[in-house]
């Protein structure tokens, strides 16, 4: 039986414990995928064990390291790291000539004398590249599956011979006003606005003017009109269907998302998605939202765009998982708490001051299709302008800390895909609080016990320093680890 989380944190904390870095590489070598076996110490499995009576090569030398990031302003961030590889006198020279790129790497610790399977699984992610920064070593060089999500939406063009032929087909998620649909068939006058079955038509419009003469085909995202436009047509629509039942939840979406769009070979599967925390995130963030793409998109930034829009982030655990954390104070679950007997000496620093802000002025409700001219005459001025206008905003603003800092009440615009104004409220509100008081990132050092935290978690602080005497709970944002060395090195919004 595995060991629990306690009793491997046990074990790190154990002045009897043995560290032993087992290393699962996979390259293609001569044309065929290969699992190579590397460890930091001897070790051979047992017959009874899986892989059974395999030898792993003891030229782990250094590294085992990785570093991951939970941005301060939002922007997506796939965490890297290292596993340095003795080669001296050249005797792994052979390995520069294999592909490694996107290729699985698995990392185990455990002791020595373990069998195979009490060794813990503490990394599940890709092979970037093979570095060799000296004669003597080379370098496995790590990211997390983050990185398979960086590939294009879609590469599905219309084709046929009209001038379209050649765009993109639109992929639509959650609902999206005003979007300009593909021409797909000019005879016939039928639109495209998702790729795929959608849910719902609200609305045509011919210049800007609702018109009715159209019919639809939800299982194809298509409609087609009865008459000639005079203009330009743009539409309202509720696309995807995840599951065969349409959604808004920016949840819902990314999973649909990382398992439908991009290169099969890099999809996610359902086993690479932290499903409880991925559920609980649904319940927590109702909130509906909306996307339209019809140009080039990549599938990690349009997840990411959507996380966003409730101040979270799209990351993987160690373990290869997806989840999506949010940046807030305070930080989902339950803290734990560390002391500076937790820490190496003399590591507790401040590394960050993010900037105090008062103002947050948060535009929902997109407008896919910009028109400020060229509308049918008759529309209501209310009518005209909104569709001249990309955003609609909301601001919420905390007097008090502007009088304080002496801030700007008119700062850039925070652009999100939420569609509903008291959505949009909440959040800029949510923001203000978040950042209206001074935060620090607090850094330092940290023994083995502490390996297995995650961007995200909880953690209260308790030092003698930088006005943490009476403990300040916060999230972490940062996490460096180096597993050979038994050492971790976190950051904590507080």
């Amino acid at each position: 039986m595995a060991l629990t989380d306690a009793q491997f944190t046990a074990w790190l904390k154990s002045a009897d414990s043995i560290r032993c870095v087992l290393v699962e590489a996979v390259a293609r070598i001569s044309g065929t995928e290969t699992t190579l076996y590397l460890s930091s110490k001897n070790y051979i499995t047992a017959a009874a064990d899986t892989p059974a009576s395999t030898a792993y090569q003891a030229c782990i030398v250094g590294g085992v390291s990785f570093s991951e990031t939970l941005s301060l302003d939002g922007n997506p961030s796939i965490g890297y790291g290292d596993i340095e590889l003795g080669n001296h006198g050249g005797a792994r020279d052979a390995w520069i000539d294999y592909v490694w790129t996107n290729r699985q790497v698995q990392v185990f610790v455990g002791d020595p004398r373990w069998p195979r399977a009490d060794f813990r699984m503490v990394f599940d992610g890709l092979c970037a590249d093979l570095a060799t920064r000296n004669a003597d070593v080379l370098n496995l060089v790590l990211v997390d599956k983050l990185q398979r999500l960086n590939q294009p939406m879609t590469e599905a063009l219309l084709g046929g011979s009209t001038d379209n032929k050649d765009r993109l087909l639109p992929l639509t998620f959650g609902e999206c006003h005003n979007v300009t649909p593909l021409l797909t068939d000019p005879a016939a006058l039928t639109y495209k606005f998702h790729n795929g079955a959608a849910e719902r038509v609200i609305e045509v419009r011919d210049n800007g003017a609702p018109i009715t003469t159209f019919t639809t085909s939800l299982a194809s995202g298509t409609f087609t009109l009865t008459a000639a436009p005079v203009g330009e047509i743009t539409a309202s629509v509720q696309g995807a269907k995840p599951g065969g039942t349409y959604s808004a939840n920016i949840s819902t979406l990314v999973q649909h998302i990382v398992q439908n769009f991009g290169p099969s070979a890099s999809r996610l599967v359902s086993g690479d998605l932290d499903a409880a925390q991925l559920a609980t995130f649904a319940s927590a963030y109702p909130q509906a939202v909306g996307t339209y793409m019809d140009q080039r998109a990549n599938v990690l930034q349009v997840c990411q765009e959507l996380a966003a829009s409730v101040g979270a982030q799209v990351v993987m655990t160690t373990l290869g998982k997806l989840r999506l954390v949010p940046l807030a104070l305070p930080a989902a679950g339950t803290p734990v708490a560390v002391t500076a007997q937790d820490m190496d000496a003399r590591t507790l620093q401040i590394s960050q001051r993010p900037a105090v802000a008062s103002t947050c002025v948060l535009g929902y409700c997109k407008n896919w299709t910009v028109q400020s001219g060229g509308l049918a005459t008759g529309l209501p001025s209310r009518s005209a302008s909104s569709f001249a206008t990309e955003y609609l905003t909301t601001t919420s603003t905390d007097a008090t800390t502007n009088t304080d800092y002496k801030l700007s009440t008119a700062p850039v615009d925070e652009n999100t895909l939420l569609n509903v104004a008291a959505d949009a409220a909440t959040e800029a509100a949510r923001r203000v609080t978040l950042w209206k008081t001074q935060r620090h990132v607090y850094q330092a050092t940290y023994r083995a016990h502490l390996l297995l935290t995650e961007l995200g978690d909880a953690i209260t602080l308790t030092h003698a320093r930088f006005g943490l005497s009476a403990g300040k709970t916060g999230i972490v944002t940062s996490i460096s680890r180096d597993w050979l060395q038994g050492r971790i090195t976190l950051g904590v919004l507080a």
